[in-house]
């Protein structure tokens, strides 16, 4: 990567409003909620608070089905509230990311209420129609993605919820108001785009291409035209494929985006030979390195990597690729592991915390539509699978285990209000996981994740850390992940031991020295042993 932009040595923080901060106390997090705890993320080290969506809607999908792409939702708040943010995260040198859902709308938004009117009205053609079901297509939430509509006697696609109707993307007036959309955002100082399912917009659904149609590239470079490549931002897609896909997507002269995500890791914990999240499986550490390996040296110079374990649509990190037996340490060494690797670190809430999945027992208890979609679907419907095993599997893959409220003390509700209700339930674990004890605990994870962005951030390595090069050690040994990151004289090694056994090591190099490591004890000049779950960072 040879151009320098302002965003390569920023560390991105995803917040779920619905679960961050509720300063109104009626049960929902809103921005008024965010703005309270700016000061908490500004000490974290935290660059940029990527927002999923704050706009209208009438959350059948948290916000993920839009009803007013202009208006922020009343749950959170007021489009002066979200000026009031975007100020104050302007005095302390941060910034706001965006979601922006692309592929659909909710079925409330006023195109689709004026395309229900009839086959004649100009907002029809906003919407993807057909006379009859075609394909057997299935939504990605279970059920036929058809939905009969009386008054037109036709069906509408939904590659998500009934709700969630898709956009046409082949309508060019639909281009036209997604970049009005945009553009009023950013004009009033919103500093990056995280784009959902983008992949998703050059479908052609009459010949059966649901992702990565023909014209997409296409469709993403003249939205890029038209609206964000206006504007000095940073951008990240949402776009589920292989390395050759994120290339196509992220090389500069392509003009499209400056990030994807590449899910090959975090997907790699499910069984998509049968039913998909819900089968889950054991990790293959081994596949993860190699998985990490090929996007660092794929995208090496020619575009830019997102460095991401955990979100809102994931169980999270420490399940997947840790060890709750080695519960402090398995977190801290998945922050190392990702986090010096070359790209933008992308940190979910809760994660620099070690917040952990919930237990739920009751479907009911669950609030994602996802989950009670497949419910219905698997369990009810075609009975493929029991629901001690459904359950069984949310507890692992759920994404309601992303989204109970944030822990920010051992109080009721562990901070998150006053003692009222809370949308989601909270994690019994609040008393021992939460951002008061952690932070005055000099050995907590919380804690751990400052000193890894302040080492991230030193002016000594920062250059090296964001554009050095990547050379993966000892790639044979499959529990092992050892990296180095090098530019000019600064050279520092990257050690970690991905499992719970010790690990025998014979490093090419002679240590300088140890910059971090989440074990406290003294090392010597040359490391020969590393114990569960141990990660180092030394130069040499």
């Amino acid at each position: 990567m040879k151009l320098k932009k302002w965003w390569h040595d920023k560390i991105v923080y995803e917040i779920y409003p619905k679960s961050f901060m509720d300063a109104n106390n009626d049960g929902i997090g809103d921005i008024k909620g965010i703005i309270s705890k700016l000061d908490y993320l500004k000490n974290l080290g935290v660059d940029i608070l990527w927002l999923t969506p704050f706009y209208k809607s009438p959350m059948k999908d948290n916000g993920y089905d839009v009803a007013n792409y202009l208006e922020v939702n009343s749950l959170f708040g007021n489009n002066e509230d979200m000026d009031i943010l975007i100020a104050e995260c302007k005095k302390r040198n941060m910034y706001i990311m965006m979601d922006i859902v692309a592929n659909h709308t909710s079925s409330e938004h006023f195109w689709f209420q004026e395309a229900l009117k009839g086959k004649d009205n100009p907002y029809r053609d906003f919407y993807i129609w057909s006379d009859k079901p075609l394909y057997n297509l299935q939504s990605t939430f279970g059920g036929s993605a058809w939905e009969y509509e009386p008054n037109s006697k036709q069906y509408y696609f939904h590659e998500f919820a009934v709700e969630q109707p898709d956009l046409n993307w082949e309508n060019p007036k639909v281009m036209e108001e997604m970049a009005k959309c945009i553009n009023y955002w950013l004009d009033k100082g919103i500093k990056g785009i995280r784009f959902d399912v983008i992949h998703l917009i050059g479908k052609e659904i009459f010949k059966n291409i649901l992702a990565y149609g023909p014209t997409l590239h296409q469709k993403v470079h003249e939205l890029y035209k038209k609206s964000y490549g206006n504007y000095d931002i940073v951008t990240v897609g949402e776009a589920w494929g292989n390395l050759d896909t994120a290339i196509d997507f992220t090389s500069p002269e392509k003009e499209e985006l400056d990030m994807v995500f590449q899910f090959e890791c975090t997907s790699s914990t499910c069984d998509f030979t049968k039913f998909g999240k819900f089968s889950p499986k054991p990790i293959d550490m081994e596949f993860v390195k190699k998985t990490l390996i090929k996007y660092q040296e794929g995208l090496n110079d020619k575009s830019w990597n997102a460095l991401v374990v955990e979100n809102h649509d994931l169980g999270r990190c420490i399940q997947r690729f840790g060890d709750i037996n080695y519960y402090e340490k398995s977190a801290k060494e998945i922050a190392v592991m990702n986090y010096l690797l070359k790209g933008t670190p992308f940190i979910y809430q809760g994660q620099e915390l070690g917040m952990t999945n919930i237990k739920i027992d009751d479907i009911n208890d669950y609030d994602d539509v996802e989950v009670h979609g497949f419910y219905k679907d698997y369990v009810l419907d075609k009975k493929v699978m029991s629901e001690e095993d459904f359950l069984k599997a949310c507890n692992q893959e759920a994404r309601d285990n992303n989204r109970t409220p944030m822990q920010w003390d051992d109080s009721v509700n562990a901070g998150f209000n006053n003692g009222h209700k809370t949308w989601l339930k909270v994690n019994p674990n609040y008393k021992q996981i939460n951002a008061k004890q952690e932070l005055s605990d000099e050995n907590s994870i919380y804690n751990f994740y400052k000193k890894l962005i302040l080492l991230r951030k030193d002016e000594k390595y920062c250059e090296t850390f964001v554009y050095g090069d990547f050379k993966a050690i000892d790639v044979e040994k499959k529990n092992l992940f050892i990296y180095t990151r090098n530019l000019n004289d600064v050279h520092i090694a990257v050690i970690c031991n991905m499992r719970e056994h010790n690990e025998t090591i014979n490093l090419p190099f002679k240590i300088k020295k140890v910059l971090l490591s989440n074990y406290n004890k003294q090392y010597l000049d040359n490391i020969n042993k590393l114990e569960p779950y141990e990660a180092i960072v030394v130069t040499f």
